[in-house]
């Protein structure tokens, strides 16, 4: 390896040398066993004298940090143990410190460890993903032009992306939009980020759903937004409930997350003259409204609006993998140039190698016989999901209805807040994973139940999983 030693401004430079060595070997930067570089190497590449670096090396010996043999070179002595060093750095911590807005946010990594029944909700089942297919797809995005030239790419991101994501979007969804109106991104996260980038400056007001999607009230309040949560009924969220001066209102009216309810035609119309007469932007978040099991579909908000006031966004997320980060933003053209800006200073522009993959896969029809064959797959495990809670769970919880994406609600008829988190935490020791309502929470606390997701769970190991789910009730 190239070691690094700093010899600017010193002027004992034998000194300087062991005493760098030595503190990378006590540190364990070098190992037991490592080579040290030979003296005449060492000696011109700091531009010293090789008596300079052989003294050096002789003093490292003596104290045994470091063994010779003929021939071979200087190793690190195997005898010699790491022992951790208290710098002042560590002992005072440093004097750098965060504003205090991030003490209050978590690290989000809810899915970190594996699961024997996976109840928890957004993910997609991975081992139905076609892998060969995708693999194809990837090579020859490597051999395309794009890749070969090695160049930044273009903040909107792929061209032949956007334009088969605003096909896609257009017959599957309703949503009207061009290649032109389309943004790729990393993932719904970065869409929501780029967009309040771009409308929001720090102290302005956003709503959000309350129960809602924690990770981007978390993000909302990191860009220094005031968030207020607002509550939900049968028909979505209730605009009356919405504050005055609300500058952006985030909503997932297809598929409300995490209770699942659809927001009603009347209640969307409501929701657009709201943003109209108070001058305000709605971010839809449609991220897995393609799988829907019953019903007809629901025209999005995109598609009702005639004003201009809707930011669509989606991702590959749920249909796909998660892994991925990728998805998109569908812009009204007053917003598309910031939006590119704010994108190319955030992170320039996503894989160009995924968004050609990815731009093949639709446009070769693997992306839609993916979501025709998980659609079918998904509505089987969400009727049985179902079944077993209004069955063998119906004593403890009652169902939301919902006829979409990967995952249902239930409300405990009994229990408070305190027992669901005992069971979710008595199942999570049997092998069975599931999320308590509370834990989305914005600002009023939610009723006590259970999101169950059926995306990462086999059809097989339903069964098992809802009887030890029941179990935990019963304990």
């Amino acid at each position: 390896m190239d070691l690094h030693i700093s010899l600017v401004g010193r002027k004992d430079l034998g000194g300087e040398i062991y005493r760098q060595l030595r503190r990378a070997i006590i540190d364990g930067r070098l190992r037991p066993g490592d080579p040290l570089p030979p003296t005449r190497e060492l000696a011109q590449r700091l531009h010293v004298s090789r008596t300079t670096v052989t003294g050096a090396y002789d003093r490292l010996a003596g104290e045994s940090f470091v063994t010779s043999r003929i021939g071979a070179g200087t190793f690190v002595s195997e005898q010699v143990a790491r022992v951790p060093r208290e710098t002042k750095k560590h002992r005072t911590g440093g004097m750098l410190r965060p504003p205090a807005i991030w003490d209050s946010i978590d690290l989000f990594a809810p899915f970190a460890r594996p699961a024997q029944f996976d109840f928890r909700t957004g993910l997609p089942d991975a081992s139905l993903f076609p892998h060969e297919i995708w693999r194809r797809a990837m090579m020859a995005a490597l051999r395309g032009e794009a890749m070969s030239r090695g160049m930044y790419g273009d903040p909107a991101g792929h061209r032949g992306l956007r334009e088969a994501i605003a096909r896609h979007i257009g017959v599957s969804r309703g949503v009207e939009a061009s290649a032109d109106d389309v943004t790729i991104t990393s993932g719904t996260q970065q869409a929501v980020d780029v967009v309040a980038r771009v409308m929001l400056a720090p102290g302005d007001r956003v709503a959000v759903e309350d129960p809602g999607y924690v990770p981007i009230r978390r993000l909302l309040t990191s860009l220094g937004a005031r968030v207020h949560g607002v509550p939900l009924d049968g028909s979505g969220l209730i605009v009356d409930a919405l504050p005055r001066n609300i500058r952006v209102v985030y909503v997932t009216p297809s598929h409300q997350y995490p209770l699942g309810v659809a927001m009603s035609l009347s209640r969307r119309i409501e929701l657009l003259d709201w943003a109209e007469h108070n001058d305000a932007a709605i971010i839809e978040d449609d991220y897995d409204s393609e799988f829907r099991f019953e019903g007809r579909p629901i025209e999005p908000l995109q598609t009702l609006d005639t004003r201009g006031r809707v930011i669509y966004v989606g991702s590959f997320s749920k249909t796909l993998l998660p892994s991925m980060r990728l998805g998109f933003v569908v812009a009204p053209p007053t917003l598309r140039s910031a939006i590119h800006k704010a994108k190319q200073l955030t992170d320039w522009h996503t894989s160009m190698l995924a968004q050609g993959a990815m731009a093949q896969f639709i446009d070769d029809g693997g992306f839609a016989r993916h979501i025709r064959k998980m659609g079918n797959v998904y509505r089987v495990r969400h009727e049985m999901v179902t079944n077993a809670v209004s069955g063998e769970l119906s004593e403890y919880l009652e169902i939301i209805p919902s006829a979409a994406g990967l995952h249902v609600a239930a409300v405990a008829l009994h229990a408070s807040a305190n027992k669901i988190r005992t069971v979710v935490r008595r199942a999570s020791e049997n092998g069975v994973e599931v999320q308590e309502l509370a834990q989305f929470a914005v600002d009023q606390p939610t009723r006590p139940g259970l999101a169950l997701g059926y995306g990462a769970i086999s059809t097989t190991q339903i069964g098992e999983g809802v009887r030890r789910l029941r179990r935990a009730f019963r304990a």
